[in-house]
């Protein structure tokens, strides 16, 4: 079943971003402590698929999903 919940447009600047500075940015979790650890427990999801990758580089279109929350990669 497809996740129905609103996807948030956050913007990179035009560059790539980490995810989990991305975490931080779009407003899903509150610290880089946090994002490490949801990461870490597989709690993160990048375009649909499980990722343990904090220093993963995210691009324009890359949607991420935390806690039933979705935020978009935007220019």
């Amino acid at each position: 079943m497809a996740n129905s919940a609103p996807i948030d447009d956050v913007s990179a600047d035009g560059e790539v971003i980490r995810l989990g500075q991305f975490l931080q940015v779009a407003g899903l979790v509150d610290s880089g402590g946090e994002a490490k650890e949801a990461i870490r427990q597989g709690e993160v999801v990048v375009n649909g698929e499980v990722d343990l990758r904090r220093g993963r580089q995210l691009r324009a279109g890359d949607v991420v999903e935390f806690a039933g929350r979705r935020a978009r990669v935007s220019d």
